[in-house]
């Protein structure tokens, strides 16, 4: 009786270890799924969705604008590498020439409560105004997901997505990887050049870049 149980008993693992074993390499377990997304977003592949709020208090989602080109600027306005380009008027520049034609331009603040860079909704609003950015709206992403989502690592951080909704480019705003202001002159803008690759249905190089900044104050 003793042995019967016993044998029973290992019967009983061994069928476990085995559906554990299933469950973890299937693609509909979570490990399978934590390990795909370790992956995104993937240059060539369709921009990871998100749904946030603006400064305003709109429902902002990336779905809202399918069929138009959309840059995605991580943003800290206490950050020398940010300051560097909005001093200057070199983003507010960038996001005139897109908007302008018809693309979308979303600022993301992805940092937490408490941390440099975050805004409340008024804060948000004045900095807009002091700036005179021409970004379609300002994402308060105060809790990080949307950041965490794209693995945004600094201030600025750059994404282009294509009308058809893929990621053409990611990565620094600029070949020079500096806060020096006298630098952007002499750069190649990386946002600008995957603009005009997806105008002229041309292949964006590079398509990805490391880029430089601050980090998000998540």
């Amino acid at each position: 009786m003793i042995k019967l149980l016993k044998a029973i008993f290992i019967n009983i693992v061994i069928i476990a270890l085995g559906v554990s074993i299933v469950y973890f390499f299937s693609p509909n377990s979570q490990t399978f799924k934590d390990k795909h997304a370790q992956q995104l977003p993937a240059i060539g592949q369709p921009a990871p969705k998100f749904m946030g709020i603006s400064h305003t208090g709109k429902k902002i989602s990336l779905s809202d604008y399918t069929g138009k080109t959309v840059v995605l600027e991580w943003k800290n306005h206490l950050c020398p590498f940010v300051k560097k380009h909005y001093s200057q008027n070199n983003m507010q520049h960038l996001q005139k020439e897109l908007t302008d034609k018809g693309g979308v331009w979303l600022s993301i603040i992805s940092s937490a409560l408490g941390k440099q860079g975050h805004l409340t909704m008024q804060e948000c609003e004045n900095q807009i105004q002091k700036e005179n950015s021409h970004a379609t709206a300002v994402i308060l992403d105060i809790s990080g997901a949307i950041g965490k989502l794209y693995k945004a690592k600094t201030t600025p951080h750059m994404f282009v997505i294509n009308p058809a909704g893929i990621l053409v480019y990611k990565g620094a705003i600029d070949s020079i990887r500096s806060a020096n202001k006298a630098d952007i002159a002499e750069a190649t803008n990386y946002v600008n050049l995957a603009i005009t690759a997806i105008k002229n249905e041309t292949p964006m190089s590079p398509a990805s870049s490391t880029s430089y900044g601050c980090s998000i104050k998540y």
